[in-house]
């Protein structure tokens, strides 16, 4: 990748608009801490040409719409701090977020979206800030940064956030409110809950090394990375399978209609069907492994990340602010996993989700309190899953005033072998999107699994 194909134009900070700081802090919570070790989250939207006449009206109007919208985020603003008893912070001192602006005139869409089935462009790598930055660097370097790449025939919007400071949930919901500051909105139309009185509240201490922690993966192992396409038809006949079910698919007007009928009885089930995410997820894990080649007796691990918000009986707000997230791990040998059907692998995720109820949850937060650590990630025995983010999330809702995105993308933040990030698909009707990332002989062997690939679009 020429490295003069992104050139970066200016750099400010922007600070956020019609807000004095008060100087407030926000404690991290038991499910912020972990992930001090984790790198800013880094994820951004592909956007057709802007309707300025000049780029500096472009970049102007962005950093304007920016600062309206960090004045009701205002711990984005902010740094964290560690007091002497060990507790680390959000203090929101209005020190302000990077704004980068940057051009790739000689990129376009079609490049950086090629038709087909082809690995996702390294470009993206270009359009973000604070690479390999862990989120514990946070004490010193802004929890936020925006990069603005102007293209041949589009923008490129991405937005880099501290892992410790937002989940999924609250990245999302800071972008779409950023996108609609942007088009014109006068207010706020999904207010933050910044209240810290949760079940993740704790006095627990998470000591660090000196000079705080280390990334847990190495980023220079080789990796590929696709996106794989599901329609929503695809997935149903998932859905059916998992289920133990069948269906006659006709479209019509983009739904599909068809009978479903059981097969070999209705499947043993607690709590309701298997959901089509959960199928889907199945059938990546079996095609995975089974592309690994691995040892039958050896251990595999497919984790899924899980938003926490609802799952208690003292229901935290919808937007409750910061991470609200715990993993959900699925163990079984590979032997079991591949010797079963897809109704076995995905029964095992279904009821280890269903199961994560408020007594499970609090028994997460006691066990990580009786040992204060850094989340894990990475794939350290060679036959590891880690699911992320969510097709839920709102990804499209990003209407900065000139058309809703081409694509979702993201960075080289948290990437190794067997990470997956859910996106939605771009047409949204249950259509879902996988960010795989994968050592190059996995995935040229998922590549090759017909039960894998006879979904994908």
């Amino acid at each position: 990748m020429p490295s003069s194909s992104v050139f970066v134009v200016s750099r400010c900070t922007v600070y956020p608009g019609n807000h004095e700081s008060l100087n407030s802090t926000l404690k991290l919570s038991v499910s912020d801490l972990p992930m001090l070790s984790c790198q800013y989250i880094q994820k951004g939207v592909l956007l057709t040409q802007h309707s300025f006449d000049q780029s500096s009206s472009l970049i102007s109007h962005l950093k304007t719409s920016l600062s309206k919208t960090l004045s009701h985020f205002p711990p984005l603003a902010g740094r964290l701090i560690t007091n002497p008893d060990g507790h680390v912070y959000i203090l929101c001192n209005d020190a302000g977020v990077d704004f980068v602006h940057a051009k790739a005139p000689h990129l376009t869409i079609s490049t950086l979206v090629p038709p087909g089935h082809s690995d996702v462009p390294l470009y993206f790598r270009k359009f973000f800030q604070f690479d390999s930055t862990l989120s514990y660097a946070g004490h010193y370097k802004p929890l936020m940064a925006i990069q603005v790449t102007e293209l041949n025939d589009g923008v490129f919007i991405g937005c880099t956030m501290n892992h410790a400071v937002v989940d999924g949930t609250s990245f999302w919901n800071f972008f779409n409110t950023f996108a609609e500051f942007s088009k014109g909105e006068k207010k706020i139309t999904r207010q933050p809950c910044f209240s810290r009185k949760t079940v993740f509240d704790s006095p627990a201490i998470l000591k660090f090394p000196e000079g705080g922690p280390s990334a847990t993966f190495s980023a220079d192992d080789p990796i590929r990375e696709r996106i794989f396409h599901f329609t929503r038809e695809a997935i149903l006949k998932l859905k059916y399978k998992a289920n133990k079910t069948t269906v006659i698919v006709n479209g019509l007007n983009g739904k599909t209609n068809g009978k479903i009928t059981p097969v070999n009885g209705k499947p043993e089930l607690r709590n309701g069907e298997i959901s089509s995410f959960q199928s889907l997820s199945a059938q990546l894990w079996r095609s995975v492994t089974r592309a690994r080649k691995l040892d039958g007796n050896k251990t595999t691990t497919f984790r899924m990340a899980v938003n926490c918000r609802h799952r208690v009986d003292e229901k935290m707000k919808p937007l409750y602010f910061g991470n609200a997230i715990q993993s959900i791990p699925t163990v079984a040998t590979v032997k079991e996993l591949l010797s079963n059907d897809l109704f076995w692998s995905a029964k095992q995720l279904h009821e280890n989700v269903v199961a994560h109820v408020d007594a499970i949850v609090r028994q997460g937060v006691k066990d990580w309190e009786s040992n204060p650590r850094l989340f894990p990630l990475g794939n350290f025995d060679g036959a590891m899953i880690t699911m992320g983010s969510s097709p839920r999330f709102p990804m499209y809702d990003n209407d900065f005033g000139w058309g809703r995105p081409v694509a979702v993308r993201s960075g080289m933040a948290n990437k190794f072998d067997g990470k997956i990030s859910a996106f939605p698909g771009r047409e949204g009707n249950g259509t879902v999107d996988l960010e795989v990332v994968l050592a190059p002989e996995t995935m040229a062997g998922l590549e090759e699994d017909m039960e894998f690939m006879q979904y994908v679009s």
